[in-house]
């Protein structure tokens, strides 16, 4: 596997597990919107590379034919088999963001709001009903030919739901269905990151991806523990996910084994 990494400080992380595992990778810039990798790769098989940085590394991925290249998931809402185990799933809102301004009231409730794709163009977080159309305001008034690319959209679904006391969050990352690595990153409202997880959170999320066989050939999967049990928080491109306190050995030798099957 050919391994191509953008500078950012997870993956130097990423590069001294390579380095350990004896693994060679280059370093590459990336031209803002435009996705270019600077300097050029020299790729021997366009079959077997894979990228890790910033998710805006799938467009060039995709425009050379990498393979695996870049992770790309489904949005983990629209998959029926978690329905039951996400938090909030089944009282979840989907509005365009060209929708909020009609749809929702200014009546002083507080959502928990994501967009729906991968992106990132919103990180999840905790917003008043008013913050919210005053955010889908702005965007509005903006000409969608001067909206930067990763930035929110007028056409970007979103996801609103009633907020919920979490207890725990941990972050697993999965390769060819199996749970290589794990990292705890939040307890209550405090950011913490240690390489634990509870015996029944790990139960829970081998049991996610029995559920779902097939969702992606590698991902990260965030589950949490709440008031009412274990729930199922989001997924996400594993290329491009912060490692916290993961094994990240494991990951990059499960990902380099993809390219041996």
């Amino acid at each position: 596997m050919q391994w191509i990494l953008q500078e950012f400080e997870d993956t130097y992380k990423l590069a001294e597990a390579l380095d350990r595992l004896g693994i060679p990778y280059t370093w590459h810039k990336v031209v803002p919107f435009v996705g270019a990798l600077i300097p050029e790769p020299v790729i021997v098989d366009p079959g077997a590379v894979v990228m890790f940085g910033s998710y805006a590394l799938w467009k060039n991925a995709e425009a050379n034919k990498y393979a695996p290249g870049v992770f790309r998931i489904r949005p983990f809402v629209h998959e029926c088999a978690w329905h039951p185990y996400l938090l909030n799933g089944s009282d979840a809102l989907f509005l365009s963001l060209r929708d909020i301004p009609g749809r929702l009231i200014d009546d002083g409730r507080t959502w928990f709001l994501r967009p729906v794709g991968d992106s990132k163009e919103e990180p999840g977080n905790v917003k008043s009903t008013g913050d919210i159309i005053r955010m889908a305001e702005k965007v509005l008034a903006l000409d969608e030919a001067d909206i930067p690319t990763g930035s929110l959209r007028h056409d970007t679904q979103l996801m609103l739901t009633k907020p919920i006391r979490i207890l725990r969050e941990w972050r697993l990352w999965v390769v060819d269905e199996q749970i290589v690595t794990y990292s705890l990153y939040k307890e209550g409202t405090r950011v913490v990151y240690r390489h634990e997880i509870a015996d029944d959170a790990l139960e829970f999320a081998q049991r996610m991806v029995e559920l779902n066989l097939g969702y992606a050939p590698a991902y990260v999967m965030d589950i949490c523990q709440t008031e009412a049990g274990l729930k199922l928080l989001e997924t996400n491109c594993l290329n491009a996910a912060g490692f916290y306190a993961a094994d990240v050995v494991k990951i990059a030798a499960a990902i380099d084994g993809l390219g041996q099957t």
